[in-house]
């Protein structure tokens, strides 16, 4: 019935391109707009205006020769006030973004090493926005974000790295025993070597012990004539029990 009446309703978040006789006329935005479509005025089409996403999965090699598959996820929009461009001159505005991902993606890629191209995953995703940025401006698109998603190496390479890293974790595991087994037997040596100094000091002492009391007993028979041996000792041993 509206457009009957020559009345079109267009949707929030979209724009609707007017041909006047097949000809590009005007962008009209958002709301109710009166088209007199027998004096040839038409809706050409809808372009929405919402960020869409793209995710682009692309197999390249690296320096080293693995082959991966990139995974990049490409946010985009129309512009509204280029809107004519982004409705005219892209047939299909995915594909070319696609098309601008691969090249970027088999240019930069290829020069890296595989554990480089993880570590740099930033610096391809920078290479990616500014190449489309840059590229799809002129087509009436805004580049809002690109994304590496992901980097998937070829199935074989994964159970090769899997294995490598096992391998890593298992001689770390070793050395780690051994090392616990050094530190036991430092420990052990110390141990011991404490217990023989410990055990050289009382030899020590009591040789002190016995070195002092002979001393005594010979000083005491000297100085007190008629006491045996055994009187002295006996006479230490009493004295030393009463100091103690």
């Amino acid at each position: 019935m509206g457009q009957a009446l020559g009345l079109v309703q267009v949707d929030q978040s979209t724009v609707a391109i007017k041909e006047s006789f097949g000809k590009f006329d005007e962008i009209l935005e958002p709301g109710c707009h009166f088209l007199p479509w027998c004096i040839g005025k038409q809706i050409a089409g809808y372009l929405s205006l919402r960020v869409q996403q793209l995710d682009v999965r692309c197999e390249t090699k690296t320096k080293d020769n693995v082959f991966v598959n990139v995974v990049a996820s490409v946010q985009y929009r129309a512009l509204a006030d280029k809107a004519s461009d982004a409705f005219y001159r892209l047939s299909n505005t995915r594909e070319q973004i696609q098309s601008y991902v691969f090249d970027v993606i088999r240019a930069s890629v290829p020069k890296m090493n595989l554990d480089d191209a993880f570590e740099q995953k930033n610096d391809i995703a920078k290479a990616v926005e500014d190449e489309l940025e840059k590229a799809m401006s002129m087509y009436g698109y805004e580049i809002v974000q690109t994304l590496i998603v992901d980097i998937e190496p070829d199935e074989h390479v994964k159970r090769a790295m899997n294995e490598i890293n096992a391998g890593k974790m298992r001689l770390a595991a070793n050395e780690k025993a051994e090392a616990e087994k050094i530190l036991q037997i430092k420990r052990a040596e110390g141990d011991a070597e404490s217990k023989y100094l410990s055990g050289l000091g009382i030899a020590r002492q009591r040789q002190a012990i016995v070195d002092g009391l002979r001393d005594s007993v010979l000083a005491f028979s000297e100085n007190v004539p008629g006491t045996s041996a055994k009187d002295v000792m006996d006479m230490v041993l009493v004295t030393q029990y009463l100091i103690r």
